[in-house]
């Protein structure tokens, strides 16, 4: 930053010479250069933002000439001008200060010898050093912001590059003034984002906190500046890099999620990780995502049963065309919500409910409505929805989405034929807590244990008596209903089930042998269940 000329005037080696403002206005003005002449006409020599040190021999003759003298120097832009009396002029005529009065020049009459020289030195090495500082600063952002782009840094950490860089909040938006991104610096996340809309739309393109970002016909957000301490050099030098930075970044994951999708994976990460633990500050910046505020809050998953997919662009597409159909059945059920991928065939929910109504029917809208969205991207053969359980903070809720993929998951490998809107951990009872411990070894050598002998019978004899077993024990031991169900007589259905007692050496009319047998059975369908893509 620029010295002035007060800045001037306050070093010690000016000071010697006894400074008096003689007149011509504030003294901000910044000074680019120290100049020494006698010339009258020094004028036409200078670029302005000088300041003038002088003797007064320009001053020495009429005070026309004094006038014509000082109005050339204003003309060219001049800083000020510092008279060192006694050599030519013992003291100013008041036509001087008249004159720098009306013209604004700063005059300042030196009452004491100094040494110009040394003046010129001390101004000259601040100067320098500050140049230099700047290049230093401009280089040091240039580095810096290369490093992120070749990394392919997120749009967060670029962002809060910027902010540390600047000691200052800084916000990237959208065109819709939704917040992408933010580092909150002397503030709370909450405080800074409070009103955002009103207080973006106010602030126009010109504002020198203000940078567009993307390429000048295609902008598609602004990085705001939330400061005054910050000299505007700088922080037009560090917004300008880190825009340019972040425009990369838009170009590079132009195929990937949209910039607003992202941010809301960011926030969804940023709460399960445990980074954000302010709930304030969770739900202004979800609500600047479009979460609505005062919502009981419900944590979702999506599982989708798929067509595998060996070229991870194309599976890419797929999951953002999953993200964009659960949110659209969202927003076709006036809900709000914020969605992650997980992994794969699989997207994580934070639904925002109205707190008035019942949530069940209100559920059950808004997952209708999502999976008749998701069921119609390419390639989806089957989703389900899993639920965890409503809450008034957001953070719990976030922590509970790993119970809802959970539930998810397991509801995945249900029978398909009574489907569900969406499912809740009741609705997965002792199938949820085998897939739990499905990859034990213990309980896979129990399964084995249980059934290894019918299942070879099977191979061997090319017979189905497992999926006999199967249904005898889905119908709770009702032989009327299960000879029914498989079209054949009660004798011949018997006579299978006298079979699989002799194969297992087991009582089928006995409890815990039936338990035992369809615990076993769950723990083969969990086993042999595909894990989400």
């Amino acid at each position: 930053m620029l010295l002035c000329v007060a800045d001037v005037l306050a070093m010690p080696v000016v000071r010697a010479g006894q400074p008096q403002v003689v007149g011509g206005g504030p003294l901000d003005r910044p000074v680019r250069w120290v100049h020494v002449s006698e010339l009258p006409d020094v004028a036409k020599l200078l670029v302005g933002r000088e300041l003038i040190l002088t003797t007064g021999q320009a001053l020495a003759g009429s005070d026309a000439a004094a006038v014509a003298y000082l109005e050339s120097l204003a003309a060219a832009g001049v800083s000020g001008l510092v008279i060192e009396l006694g050599t030519y002029v013992r003291e100013l005529s008041p036509v001087v200060a008249e004159t720098a009065d009306r013209v604004g020049l700063p005059i300042v009459a030196l009452h004491r010898v100094v040494r110009f020289v040394e003046v010129t030195e001390a101004v000259h090495r601040v100067i320098v050093a500050d140049q230099y500082a700047e290049l230093e600063f401009a280089r040091t952002v240039h580095e810096t912001f290369t490093a992120l782009s070749v990394r392919r840094a997120s749009l967060a950490e670029i962002v809060k590059t910027a902010a540390g860089m600047l000691d200052a909040s800084v916000v990237l938006e959208d065109l819709a003034h939704r917040v992408l991104a933010l580092t909150a610096r002397h503030t709370g996340t909450s405080a800074l984002l409070e009103h955002w809309e009103t207080t973006s739309r106010l602030l126009p393109d010109t504002d020198p906190n203000v940078v567009p970002v993307g390429p000048h016909t295609q902008r598609w957000g602004r990085l705001i500046l939330r400061s005054s301490r910050v000299p505007t050099a700088r922080a037009r030098t560090v917004l300008e890099r880190a825009a340019q930075t972040l425009t990369l970044h838009r170009m590079i994951e132009r195929d990937r999620f949209g910039l607003h999708r992202q941010a809301q994976t960011g926030l969804i990460d940023d709460m399960v990780d445990g980074r954000l633990t302010d709930e304030r500050d969770a739900v202004a910046l979800a609500a600047a995502l479009g979460l609505a505020r005062r919502a009981r809050y419900v944590p979702l998953a999506v599982d989708v049963a798929a067509a595998a997919e060996t070229d991870p662009v194309a599976q890419q597409r797929r999951t953002a065309a999953l993200l964009d159909a659960a949110l659209h059945g969202v927003a076709l059920a006036k809900a709000t919500a914020l969605a992650a991928p997980d992994h794969g065939n699989r997207v994580t929910i934070v639904l925002g409910v109205s707190r008035s109504g019942d949530l069940d029917n209100a559920l059950t809208a808004i997952c209708s409505a999502m999976l008749a969205e998701i069921r119609r991207v390419a390639g989806v053969e089957r989703a389900v929805i899993g639920a965890g359980g409503e809450s008034d903070s957001l953070l719990d809720t976030a922590r509970e989405l790993a119970q809802a993929a959970h539930v998810a998951e397991v509801a995945l490998s249900l029978d398909p034929s009574v489907p569900r809107p969406f499912y809740r951990s009741g609705d997965v009872r002792l199938r949820g807590l085998l897939s739990l411990i499905r990859d034990e070894p213990g309980v896979q050598r129990f399964a084995e244990t249980e059934l290894s002998a019918l299942l070879r019978h099977d191979i061997r004899n090319a017979t189905d008596l497992a999926r006999t077993l199967r249904q005898f024990l889905d119908l709770a031991g009702n032989k009327t209903e299960l000879a029914k169900r498989l079209n054949i007589s009660r004798p011949t259905l018997y006579d299978r089930l006298s079979r699989i007692e002799r194969i297992l050496d087991v009582d089928l009319d006995n409890g815990e042998t039936r338990t035992s047998l369809h615990t076993a059975l769950l723990i083969r369908d969990l086993v042999a269940a595909p894990e989400p893509r």
